[in-house]
Order: structure tokens, then C-alpha cells, then sequence
């Protein structure tokens, strides 16, 4: 059969048109492929849409990540949000409704969830006649990829499996597949041909910094750890399209240049990956997988909280990645690291039970050599609730808290009033102490807390209201309302 094939991603984060092109590449390949079109979905759209989707997100992991991260958790209840998101995205993206009934796909493959629901919704319709795979973008699985009408899920990970098994999903639809990487990461590299075309020596580890496609990742203070190491090594810095990240940093490490390749955004991240001895960065879904697929072991800086966190979590229990929670300790982990060969020899051990170079051609050959009808979920499982996400209560206050604003401390077990405080001072016990959900209204304190909120700036003030709070006690809670004194 010559198939109409349909690839739809989106343009919100980089992971899952990287997951599009690597599909393209495999499906293009195959004689049964009559036509193919690889499209972002976000294009078909208006523009306050495609803001929204796109232009939003990337702000918000800039400026407001902990709020990304509320949003990821508390939006993690299977089939709950599914009725009002299907009608905000059909409202706002009629375009690529009519696009994808005009191209009658025979197979229509999708890496972002947002088109994953426009075309599910027509084939309840029964307006459009195509099988729908769905191609998860992460190691772990949020609710949006639900859908109720599909012919087959793929995933990267036989918990992810298990877990919609748990929601009603068949077995026999759910591919453990792992994640789309380009299938350049199957072909075999010249080690020595790629490090004297880098001209970097044989003898020394060489560590792959990347600061993601847009370049917004912590590079600077990476690059300012590794300065600082005091092992023997080389780096390669892949800034992205940040051009000005990237002349930033050649100044930065002028110093010690003869050690780092400073590069922008480039297509050979598999030679790159494959020459390297440890990947520094975020842990995006398709940064993840490529760096499995080339048997490179991951230090975890900065993970944006909700999908990032949870793939972190996936790494570090399968032992093929450290996470440095604090920048300042960059450089004592690296060297730590390189100075066990034994430990990392055993983490790049480790990137072969999670590593699928093959996945886009897995990925594929199903959908080539298999003709299923849609599953149709009649009865969607009941919301399950998810465990509470630790976040920072103050970027959820609205509207947005003010150093003026003033705020009550009360002991939490008797009510007491103990003083007033700052909208400035709340926020930093926001910042350091944060809180379990946008409900939750008290603080734990204990000596080694006022020790930690005085080393971090904490005024005098709330200090001192928090030390009398605490009086001889070795520790206590406290619970804050706004307010301006005491007496209301």
C-alpha cells in the first residue's frame, strides 16, 4: 500500500519537532511512502494560539519555572481537562482542521498532544479515515497525551506502559519504542576522524556542555564552574541560535580557550555525543534520548520543574545521570566523577537498558506493517490523584506580591500573633522554605532554618520575628496570613 503519511508536532520546546524530523528521515526511506508531510501544527493556527503555545511557555521556564511546574502537576489528573482543552484547541486551530481533512492521511503520526486531540475529535466525527499514533516526547507521561480514540501509543519505557495499561489502555496498542532520535545516532563514528576535526586530543575526557537549541539554559555559570576544575579536560559548548550566549562565552573562557570549542547551533550532535565522555545539562526529553543513544552518562543541570524533573528522576534511578542541584558545586561533582572511572564506566554500562538508537525505525516499521482499527475508550478511567508538587507559592499570588505588602506571623498551634513582615521578607522565606500546595498557609522552622534564611539575605527583622516564633523551642511551625498588625 502507498501511504499518505501525516507527521504533526508543535514548535512549543524543540524536543518535539526534533522527534517529527527523525520520523521524516526513517519514513522517507521506505518505497511505500507515496507522500509525507511534516508539519508544525502551531503554523496551521492564529497567532495569539500560537503565542500562547509557544512564545508563553518559553517564558514562562525563563522567568516563572516553578509555576510551569504547578501547572504540569496539578494538570496531571487523567481525562479531566480533556472536554475544555479539545474545544479551546478546535476553536483556535479551524486551519489545521481543514489541512488534515483535505490531505487524507492514511497515517497520521503525532509528537505533541495538542494535534494528538484535533484528530482524535474527527475521527469520532467519522470525518476523517486515518490511523492515529501517538509518539510520547518524554520518559515519564502527563494526562495531556490521553486520548480516547488511537490505533497505537508509543512510549520510552515499560513503567509508562504499565501506567496506562492502569488507565485502560490495551497491551497490544502500547509500543515500548523509546524516543525519536535522528537515526544518524545508528551509524557507526570515526572517533579519531571527529576529534581532529574538533582538534581535541585522545587522551583527554571531553565534556559536552549543551545549552539547548534557543541557548537559554544556565551555560554561563557552567562554563564558570568548569573554569575551575582541576581535572584535566576539554570542553565542546554548544550554545544553540544564541549568538550573543555565544560570544559571551569565547570571552569568558579566553583565559583557558585552548580547551573549549565554542559552537552554535549545529546538526552533528550525534559525531559530538558520540566522541564525548560526559553530557552536561537540562534534561529535555530528546537531549535525554540522544544522549542514551550514544552511550553518554548525564550531569543534570537546572531541570525545569514538571517533565524535565520527572525525566531527571528516570535517569538517576536507571544510574546514567548525576544531578547538581546547586551550580556552585558544578565543578567538585565533574571532577568527583572523572576521577572514578569505575563509577563512570558503569553509568555508560547503564545508557544500553534505556539507550534506543532504533526507536524512529521501530517507530516506524509498526506503523508500515500493520492495519488495526481505532480503539475507542467508551468509558475513560476515573481521575486519579497525584502526588502534591513541592512549588513557590509566591509566583502564583495574584496579583503579584509586592515588597510593600504586609504579612501576619502567628505561632501555628496556638494562633498567637508574633509580628508583621514585608511582602519582600515573605518572599524570601518563599524563595528558600517554599510550601506543598497553594492551600497550605504554615512554615516548619527550626536553629538550622534561621541559620539558612540569615546565610540567604533575610532581613533582621525576620529574623527576629521568626527567633521569637521559635523562643526556647527546638522547632515549631508558624502560619502567616496578610495583614498590618498583630491585633487583626
Amino acid at each position: 500500500m502507498n501511504h499518505r503519511i501525516l507527521i504533526l508536532s508543535t514548535s512549543a520546546g524543540s524536543g518535539h519537532k526534533a522527534a517529527a524530523a527523525a520520523l521524516e528521515k526513517v519514513f522517507r526511506q521506505s518505497p511505500q511512502v507515496a507522500e509525507l508531510v511534516n508539519l508544525d501544527a502551531l503554523e496551521r493556527t492564529n497567532e495569539l494560539y500560537r503565542a500562547f503555545y509557544s512564545d508563553l511557555y518559553l517564558r514562562l521556564v525563563q522567568e516563572r519555572p516553578q509555576l510551569v511546574g504547578w501547572w504540569y502537576q496539578a494538570s496531571d489528573e487523567p481525562w479531566k481537562t480533556d472536554a475544555f482543552r479539545l474545544l479551546f484547541d478546535r476553536i483556535n486551530a479551524d486551519p489545521l482542521t481543514r489541512f488534515i481533512r483535505e490531505f487524507k492521511p492514511t497515517i497520521t503520526v503525532c509528537t505533541h498532544f495538542m494535534p494528538a486531540g484535533i484528530v482524535a475529535q474527527l475521527l469520532a466525527e467519522e470525518t476523517l479515515d486515518t490511523r492515529l499514533a501517538i509518539v510520547t516526547t518524554d520518559y515519564d507521561f502527563h494526562s495531556m497525551w490521553l486520548s480516547p480514540r488511537f490505533n497505537r501509543y508509543f512510549v520510552a519505557l515499560e513503567e509508562t506502559k504499565v501506567h496506562l495499561m492502569a488507565l485502560g489502555l490495551p497491551e497490544d496498542r502500547i509500543t515500548i519504542s523509546g524516543i525519536p532520535v535522528d537515526p544518524a545516532f545508528e551509524e557507526p563514528v570515526d572517533r579519531d576522524a571527529a576529534l581532529a576535526r574538533y582538534h581535541l586530543r585522545s587522551d583527554l575526557p571531553t565534556l559536552l556542555l549543551s545549552a539547548g537549541a534557543a541557548g537559554i539554559g544556565p551555560a554561563r555559570e557552567a562554563v564558570q564552574q568548569i573554569l575551575q576544575m582541576s581535572t584535566p579536560s576539554q570542553v565542546i559548548v554548544v550554545c544553540g541560535r544564541n549568538e550573543e550566549l555565544r560570544a559571551e562565552l569565547v570571552e569568558l573562557v579566553e583565559p583557558q580557550a585552548k580547551r573549549f570549542r565554542v559552537l552554535g547551533f549545529t546538526d552533528d550532535m550525534h559525531v559530538l555525543m558520540r566522541i564525548a565522555t560526559i553530557l552536561i545539562g537540562k534534561p529535555g526529553g530528546l537531549t535525554s534520548s540522544e544522549a542514551m543513544a550514544a552511550g553518554l552518562p548525564m550531569v543534570i543541570i537546572a531541570p525545569i520543574p514538571g517533565q524535565e524533573e520527572r525525566n531527571s528522576d528516570h535517569l538517576l534511578e536507571e544510574g546514567v545521570a548525576l544531578r547538581c542541584n546547586q551550580m556552585t558545586t558544578l565543578a567538585y561533582k565533574i571532577d568527583r566523577l572523572l576521577q572514578n572511572p569505575e563509577r563512570l564506566a558503569r553509568m555508560r554500562e547503564n545508557t544500553r537498558n534505556i539507550g534506543r538508537p532504533d526507536a524512529a525505525r521501530v517507530i516506524v516499521e509498526t506503523l508500515l506493517h500493520e492495519d488495526n482499527e481505532p480503539v475507542t475508550l467508551q468509558e475513560p478511567t476515573p481521575p486519579i490523584r497525584v502526588l502534591p508538587l513541592r512549588i513557590n507559592i509566591a509566583d502564583l499570588f495574584s496579583p503579584p506580591l509586592r515588597d510593600d505588602d504586609q504579612f501576619v506571623i502567628a505561632d501555628a498551634q496556638s494562633d498567637a500573633p508574633i509580628g508583621v513582615v514585608t511582602g519582600k521578607e515573605m518572599r524570601v522565606l518563599f524563595d528558600n522554605l517554599e510550601m506543598e500546595s497553594i492551600e497550605d498557609t504554615d512554615f516548619y522552622l527550626n536553629r538550622e532554618t534561621l541559620a539558612l534564611l540569615e546565610e540567604r539575605g533575610a532581613s533582621a527583622t525576620l529574623l527576629d520575628v521568626l527567633q521569637r516564633a521559635l523562643g526556647a523551642r527546638s522547632e515549631c511551625d508558624v502560619r502567616w496570613r496578610r495583614g498590618t498588625s498583630v491585633g487583626e
